[in-house]
């Protein structure tokens, strides 16, 4: 009789409300959006909407394409790379080759076609584990990006980057791709045999292969399809940058599979659809545009990003549990029975969590009347750290409102930081680039908008900045090439550490020391390696290099943080027999030159270039006259002036 009646009730419930408890990650993705809305008065606008399509469809559609590998029981890592590779195809083919763009973009589809062939074929005859098959596609495809593009980001073709654009000045092109890419995957699913066949082989693959199934075959055309899909995301990734970044989509492989697992796809496989996949993908849009928005420290997006991932995930496998208890009243939906009462525990703690998460991490506004947005290019690196307290320092003195984002060096999570900061109406920006050509079509839209934006460290290509305010990254690789030649006497062997391939302060600065040090004929450049402005890259680059190198008697490194790992690589020797010149007079690199272990530093001054970065953003907010360009000054740190910088 309760059974009944509780089944009576149930069947009362509106088709919405039965959709939302039937679906964790919807569920979820309600909860956000409402959360957000609640806390933001710019999420609900229609650019805001806008901007969050905008910025779910590069890794929906990747994540489209995982969607069939995970329901067929595999693992896919290496999407981002291929994506990557295909984007650099396709402008290479079109730019430095002179191909017709239409055979750039069949080589482009190609080449992701191509790469999950390779993939498939070495699962399903190789007999290697997903995993470790496309965790090596990952390595070769960004190889072969680079390769291709000699580390440097290649022009995309105007006919092409209109994917990027907009229909009317209003529908974004790229959020149609993302939509027709996911009915083309629903229809896959739902309708073909080859879907079919993926559920069959992912729910037990023996009992496929004993039915008839040709396991082998499906395996090859599922990787490939995956391919396929990462191909078109990194051409709709590249026409939004107007370039193809040798190292984007970067970590997009971890965001893809995150979106097809918070849509309720089973890692064990046989499970899992594009309705899903789509919404884990906005999902991780929305938290990521809400964030910026709220103001939230860019450090802790990350704590906040993973909890309500791993929140939306445990509501989702809750409800299937309590769905699948024998004898549970109300299973099929209601928040009746013990099934229901845990799901509305559940979805209780996590509007809990995200709007306690979201209040205690946000900053706030600070009920200044001017709102200033900063992005930066990485805060994993002491020079930028030091940028943002100079920035946070002078924004609390001159009461602004300051909200600074990180962009992780992704070219791509830079655009949508500062399309996040437009749709907010943010009066000035200030934007310090990971590459000068990719972030214009984000600087023209704040253009459109009347929002001044100031370039920091770095200039903006084809787009209008207020003013640049940074170092001269090319003095002061010459500057550094004089200081080593000076200490070596003019002779000698030198290594060169170079930064992360494609970086415009790696470019500037190697090509500064390089011809700096063409004036010294009796120094030789015995080797250049990359070691991507990392102290830990930095010491086993130069550990391998001292293998085959033993008698070098300089090193320049294009930061500090590499230049310390050399001097750890190189023990006794650094200060003694090899002199070491960094790059950026971080404190640790201060400190080693008092040390004697690091010979010079050429010194930026970050936190000097972030006070004076918010300063004419705050006078072009106001719209007095500022300076097209702002020179901080670049200076060498040796033993005897280090007390001025100290």
């Amino acid at each position: 009789m309760a059974t009944d009646t509780l089944r009576s009730g149930a069947s009362g419930i509106p088709a919405l409300r039965r959709l939302l408890l039937d679906n964790g990650a919807l569920s979820a993705l309600v909860i956000l959006l409402v959360a957000m809305s609640l806390l933001s008065g710019d999420f609900l606008t229609t650019q805001n909407l806008l901007n969050v399509g905008v910025q779910a469809a590069v890794t929906a559609i990747l994540a489209f394409g995982v969607t069939f590998v995970i329901v067929s029981a595999g693992i896919d890592l290496s999407v981002g790379s291929v994506a990557a590779l295909s984007a650099t195809v396709l402008a290479w083919s079109a730019t430095k080759q002179g191909l017709p763009v239409w055979l750039a973009v069949v080589l482009a589809i190609g080449t992701g076609i191509a790469c999950g062939l390779v993939s498939g074929a070495l699962v399903a005859y190789g007999k290697l584990p997903p995993f470790i098959a496309t965790l090596a596609m990952l390595s070769v495809g960004r190889g072969l990006s680079l390769v291709i593009s000699q580390g440097s980001p290649i022009a995309f073709p105007d006919s092409v980057s209109r994917i990027g654009d907009t229909i009317g000045g209003r529908l974004p092109v790229p959020v149609l791709v993302m939509v027709a890419m996911g009915l083309l995957t629903a229809l896959i699913l739902s309708r073909t045999y080859l879907g079919r066949s993926m559920y069959a082989i992912g729910g037990n693959e023996e009992a496929a292969r004993l039915s008839g199934l040709q396991v082998r075959r499906q395996k090859i055309a599922i990787y490939a399809l995956s391919g396929l899909f990462a191909a078109v995301a990194g051409i709709v990734l590249a026409s939004r940058l107007v370039s193809a970044q040798p190292q984007a989509a970067q970590g997009y492989e971890l965001d893809a599979i995150a979106a097809v697992v918070i849509g309720g796809a089973s890692l064990s496989g046989g499970v899992g659809k594009a309705s899903g996949t789509l919404i884990g993908a906005l999902i991780l849009a929305v938290l990521r545009n809400g964030l910026n928005l709220l103001s939230v420290s860019a450090f802790w997006q990350q704590v906040v990003i993973g909890v309500v991932i791993a929140l939306a995930v445990l509501l989702d496998t809750v409800r299937r549990r309590a769905g699948a208890a024998p004898g549970a009243a109300g299973e099929g939906g209601g928040f009746g029975g013990k099934g229901g009462a845990v799901k509305a525990a559940v979805a209780a703690v996590a509007v809990a969590a995200v709007l306690g998460a979201l209040s205690f991490v946000n900053t706030g506004s600070s009920g200044a009347s001017t709102k200033v947005g900063m992005s930066l290019s990485t805060l994993n690196n002491p020079f930028f750290v030091q940028m943002k307290a100079g920035a946070e320092a002078e924004a609390k003195a001159a009461g602004i409102d300051l909200t600074v984002t990180d962009a992780q060096n992704d070219a791509s999570q830079q655009a949508n930081q500062i399309q996040n900061f437009t749709g907010a109406g943010m009066k000035s920006i200030i934007v310090n680039p990971v590459d000068s050509d990719a972030v214009g079509p984000s600087v023209r839209a704040a253009n459109k908008a009347d929002i001044p934006v100031v370039a920091a460290d770095r200039g903006v290509n084809k787009a209008t900045a207020a003013t640049l305010v940074a170092s001269d990254n090319v003095a002061g690789g010459r500057l550094a090439a004089k200081t080593l030649a000076d200490k070596l006497g003019g002779k000698g062997s030198i290594v060169v550490l170079q930064g992360t391939a494609g970086t415009s302060a790696s470019r500037e600065r190697g090509q500064g020391f390089a011809e700096g040090i063409k004036a010294y004929p009796g120094i030789s450049v015995v080797a250049r390696q990359p070691a991507d402005f990392d102290r830990t890259k930095g010491l086993d680059v130069m550990t391998n290099l001292l293998q085959s190198h033993p008698d070098v008697t300089g090193v320049f490194a294009e930061n500090d943080e590499m230049a310390l790992g050399a001097v750890k690589a190189l023990g006794a020797k650094a200060g003694s027999s090899v002199a070491v010149v960094g790059f950026d007079g971080t404190p640790d690199g201060l400190k080693a030159v008092g040390a004697g272990t690091l010979y010079a530093s050429v010194a930026q001054q970050p936190a000097e270039l972030g006070r004076i970065a918010v300063r004419n953003a705050v006078r072009a907010a106001k719209g007095d006259q500022v300076e097209s360009t702002v020179k901080v000054p670049v200076k060498v740190v040796l033993r005897e002036n280090l007390a001025q910088f100290s």
